[in-house]
């Protein structure tokens, strides 16, 4: 099983850029494939961004292509979330989720999932 901790949440004004960071314990992390979700209030999770394990497979939701970039460093065991040209609607609760399968775009198909980070998008 595979540790996920995120970091790199915060306030920031609309325009504004933030990079999430997610670090990943465990000795198969790097094989795994990683997705970056958010949560809004009352509302089930939504898919972001995934990437394979090599970084070679990359999907994006419609809603942040061409704004977010989603990486990974496997020597740090690290997955990222570039975010410029936030919007107020980009407020959530943003988690990373790790899975020895393919990369998608469905929460269920992650087992592994950190704690977190908010991001909040306000003048």
């Amino acid at each position: 099983h595979v540790q996920l901790v995120e970091s790199g949440g915060g306030l920031v004004q609309p325009g504004g850029s933030l990079r999430l960071s997610c670090a990943a314990s465990g000795r198969t992390a790097a094989t795994y494939a990683m997705g970056w979700f958010r949560q809004f209030p009352g509302k089930e999770r939504e898919f972001v961004a995934a990437i394979n394990w090599g970084g070679g497979t990359i999907y994006y939701a419609d809603s942040v292509k061409g704004r977010f970039t989603i990486s990974r460093d496997n020597a740090k065991n690290t997955l990222y979330l570039q975010m410029n040209i936030l919007k107020p609607e980009d407020t959530a609760v943003y988690y990373c989720a790790a899975d020895p399968l393919p990369p998608g775009e469905i929460a269920d198909t992650y087992h592994c999932w950190g704690q977190g980070t908010q991001v909040t998008v306000s003048s």
